[in-house]
């Protein structure tokens, strides 16, 4: 049996961190096992900062937003340390056996299941739960903070309604997604947005201003539009695609630098896409539109009672599987039990919404325009 488990957080911070942290926790101790919690992250293990988690650190966490052992976006192979980029990969192997952990558990989106791969291959045993807001983790029904951020995009939407009533205004409510559109279609359906436009679904912005203007011919006199920050227009979507494609195919170095170039010129104008589409609708429509960017409010705040138990669920799960000895695998959730996948089948894939999945046919059939 394991007798020394590691934990961290890494990439963005999300609702039910703690929770997770609590459910991993408080099963080791249960178990016997001694917990230690590196701060900030994969920097935490590179400079092994870390601390003790045992029942009093895990007391009073369950219900609080963030994560008291911070977070971080660096990665174990590129990691900036006194200004220059070192691959840390090494040390933190060092740093792992020197602490004596018999695992380690990261908690993280998609970047955190590649680096944990990394660290796999270092010989590290690891496990990872999935949490993000944007829920595109491959494998898994859910993720953890998806729930939360739901919430609060969906409260907000429906805040927007009765200022859109009371002026006769179009309304764009921008919510997270760069890739993934979930959290904008979840939150547009809940909260009767008139059109919701994904990164999945490329938009024509004439066929979102026929639709708003048919509500207006129809005796309606606002409209909510809920947009993914990643949703792009037909002509947008047709160039990230060709760049894409020249990047993939490049035979030279001088192609590959070209393409990728062009890729971040591009992301680079998308940027501010939203106030664009605003002064767009308002020429096309002759109504007055305004812009509610809701941004890091999604990620913050008491984790909602669903993260709460998915949290506790796959990190209760998680212990098992460690004392198992079952390694390489991230938590996943399956319907209301969890099941262990590989690592190596999540890393950088990313699980976008279906054209034909069962919201967007729901979307559909209650009249919300996709933009298509």
């Amino acid at each position: 049996m394991a007798k020394r488990i590691g934990i961290i957080t890494a990439g963005g911070d999300s609702p039910g961190l703690n929770a997770a942290i609590r459910g991993v926790g408080k099963a080791a101790v249960a178990c016997g096992m001694e917990v230690i919690g590196f701060r900030d992250g994969f920097r935490g293990l590179a400079e092994d900062s870390r601390l003790r988690l045992d029942r009093r650190a895990l007391a009073g966490i369950l219900t609080t937003g963030g994560t008291v052992l911070g977070t971080g976006r660096d990665k174990p192979h590129r990691m900036e340390i006194d200004g220059h980029v070192r691959d840390m990969s090494g040390v933190i192997a060092r740093n792992y056996r020197t602490n004596k952990l018999d695992a380690l558990v990261c908690i993280g989106g998609g970047g955190t299941q590649k680096n944990a791969l990394r660290l796999i291959e270092k010989g590290l045993n690891v496990i990872t739960l999935p949490k993000t807001i944007d829920n595109d983790i491959a494998l898994t029904d859910a993720t953890i903070g998806f729930d939360t951020a739901l919430g609060i995009a969906t409260e907000a939407i429906d805040r927007l309604h009765s200022t859109a009533h009371s002026h006769h205004r179009i309304i764009i409510a921008e919510v997270m997604g760069h890739r993934a559109g979930w959290l904008a279609v979840g939150a547009g359906i809940a909260g009767g947005a008139d059109v919701i436009l994904i990164p999945e679904i490329p938009y024509d912005v004439k066929e979102v201003a026929a639709a708003i203007r048919r509500r207006s011919s129809h005796g309606s006199n606002f409209s909510i539009v809920a947009v993914a920050e990643g949703a792009m227009s037909e002509h947008d979507a047709a160039e990230f695609e060709s760049a894409a494609r020249r990047k993939a195919n490049a035979k030279t170095k001088t192609e590959r630098q070209r393409a990728k170039t062009e890729l971040t010129v591009l992301a680079a104008r998308h940027s501010g896409n939203t106030l664009r589409l605003s002064k767009q609708l308002e020429e096309l429509t002759h109504l007055e539109a305004r812009v509610t960017i809701l941004g890091y409010v999604q990620r913050g705040g008491t984790p909602s009672a669903g993260d709460r138990l998915l949290a506790t669920r796959l990190g209760t799960m998680c212990v098992e599987l460690i004392n198992e000895k079952v390694f390489g695998v991230m938590v996943a959730a399956r319907g209301d039990s969890a099941k262990p996948v590989p690592i190596a089948e999540v890393a950088g894939r990313i699980k976008l919404v279906p054209p034909n999945h069962a919201w967007i046919e729901s979307a559909r059939r209650v009249g919300t325009s996709l933009g298509d």
